[in-house]
């Protein structure tokens, strides 16, 4: 049996734990905490800042590039699944909700994090991960259920449909000593460069204070 990790993150995309986890990964990771990574899909669909050609070749770039944020943070335990990129909703339900359960069991984690109910940000992939998540959550006896933490922004999205399953952040977790790490993580993601000059120009205080939702909290 693995050993029990203190935190699983269960995301679709590459890039997806960098952003709003990666402080406080690497702060567990260095006081000796296991944590891990399920990423469900490679990335393929997303745009290519004219670094390469085509769907595979951009999936290759993008594992590649988690490999070298892994690094950075000094993550090893790692699940790459090949689910089709912006296509989560359109597939089968159950083998995703089987891989997070599966996960779940084998891992033991403490706590699991992965997207809100709204997606965060309303991506249809980020919906359905967050539904195959709750999914497999539940499908466990309650005694044996790790907490359930969310990704949540301290600010309301603007978007009324987003705002309606907006969950208010009731973990704060200061990372700021971490920040040239983080930085670095982040900057590994090079074919997601416009999504992180989006992220620094909207919530650049998430940088150093990583926030969630943990549900019953």
């Amino acid at each position: 049996m693995s050993e029990r990790l203190r935190l699983l993150l269960i995301v679709p995309h590459p890039d997806d734990e960098v952003y709003g986890a990666s402080g406080t990964l690497m702060e567990w990771l260095e006081e000796g905490h296991p944590c891990g990574l399920v990423t469900l899909t490679r990335g393929e669909a997303g745009r290519t800042l004219g670094l390469c050609d085509g769907p595979e070749e951009l999936a290759r770039m993008r594992e590649a590039e988690l490999r070298a944020c892994l690094d950075v943070i000094g993550l090893t335990v790692h699940e790459q699944h090949t689910f089709p990129d912006k296509s989560l909703r359109e597939q089968p339900f159950e083998p995703l909700v089987e891989v997070a359960r599966e996960a779940m069991l084998r891992h033991r984690p403490e706590t699991v994090l992965t997207f809100p109910p709204n997606g965060s940000n309303g991506h249809p992939d980020h919906v359905t991960t967050h539904r195959a998540v709750r999914a497999a959550w539940e499908s466990l006896p309650e005694g044996e259920r790790p907490r359930l933490w969310y990704y949540a922004n301290p600010v309301p999205p603007e978007n009324e449909e987003l705002r309606a399953l907006w969950l208010a952040p009731n973990v704060r977790r200061d990372v700021g000593r971490l920040i040239a790490r983080k930085l670095q993580a982040i900057a590994c993601h090079r074919t997601q460069a416009l999504s992180t000059v989006d992220f620094l120009r909207k919530f650049p205080g998430r940088i150093t204070e990583e926030t969630f939702h943990e549900v019953g909290g």
